[in-house]
């Protein structure tokens, strides 16, 4: 049998833009992105703490260190700049491997860099 299981999560990071006339995804400083786990193009749930939306969206790289949080496309219209966002990507095992996998969870501080 094969589950969901959390693979990835950034934790509080805070949205630094909004591009509502783009393609469309979520572009992710690449150092937070290496952090968590994730790759470009990875389906990502995003929870917007500021007002309750949920969305899934992909991911776009975005420049390393530069704490870049873009939410881009329709979805911009989810957030606004300065919201509080939980970014979250599952993956699919098999039921025993899942008992002991552990995800990737970090924790940036207020400006969307990695803390020690």
């Amino acid at each position: 049998m094969n589950i969901q299981v959390l693979k990835s999560k950034i934790h509080r990071a805070k949205i630094t833009q909004a591009e509502l006339h783009y393609v469309g995804s979520i572009t992710i400083d690449e150092a937070l992105m290496d952090a968590a786990n994730l790759i470009e193009n990875e389906k990502v749930q995003i929870v917007n703490v500021n007002n309750g939306e949920r969305l899934e969206t992909y991911v776009i790289k975005g420049e390393r260190g530069s704490g870049m949080i873009c939410m881009n496309g329709p979805a911009a219209r989810k957030v606004q700049v300065g919201d509080i966002i939980i970014i979250i990507s599952y993956a699919g095992m098999d039921f025993e491997e899942a008992k002991s996998f552990k995800p990737s969870v970090i924790f940036p501080d207020d400006n969307n860099r990695l803390t020690s």
